[in-house]
């Protein structure tokens, strides 16, 4: 087998790439506006804002960590190096904060984005979503069934 019969994974990923931008029209422009369009209004909702408050002062950092985010998410770049699970493991949220993320990345990317990138993104939020709710419950003992939603447990 000759080394360059065969696309490195590089190059594999960045024609994956090329695709999606071409078929969506994503590109890093967007995904900015994307990202700080809805975490403004993240900040000013009163079931998650308050969530994000209590653990980020300079929101920055944050946004240039989302804006890898979605560019690995969306575009399939590879940008974002991170671990999102752990990080929300500890956080008091449920199945109503995750509804509420949904909504509001929902009304942003349809705001922002055209149809079909809108699209591209909102699937892509509602399986990450999903995939932190079930994480999160599992990791409170809790094992949701399919079609189950995980409620915190309150402290009496």
């Amino acid at each position: 087998m000759i080394e360059g019969d065969h696309p490195t994974a590089e190059a594999r990923r960045q024609a994956v790439s090329q695709e999606i931008r071409q078929a969506t029209g994503i590109d890093e422009a967007m995904i900015d506006a994307l990202v700080e369009g809805f975490y403004a209004r993240v900040r000013e909702d009163d079931l998650i804002g308050p969530v994000f408050a209590a653990r980020i002062e300079d929101w920055r950092p944050h946004l240039a960590q989302m804006k890898l985010f979605w560019s690995s998410v969306a575009l399939s770049t590879g940008a974002y190096q991170g671990r999102p699970m752990p990080k929300h493991l500890p956080l008091p949220i449920d199945a109503r904060h995750f509804d509420r993320w949904l909504e509001l990345f929902r009304q942003t990317a349809r705001a922002l984005c055209p149809p079909v990138a809108a699209i591209h993104f909102i699937e892509r939020a509602e399986r990450i979503a999903q995939s932190l709710e079930l994480g999160i419950a599992g990791a409170n003992g809790v094992l949701l069934a399919a079609g189950e939603r995980y409620a915190r447990r309150t402290r009496a």
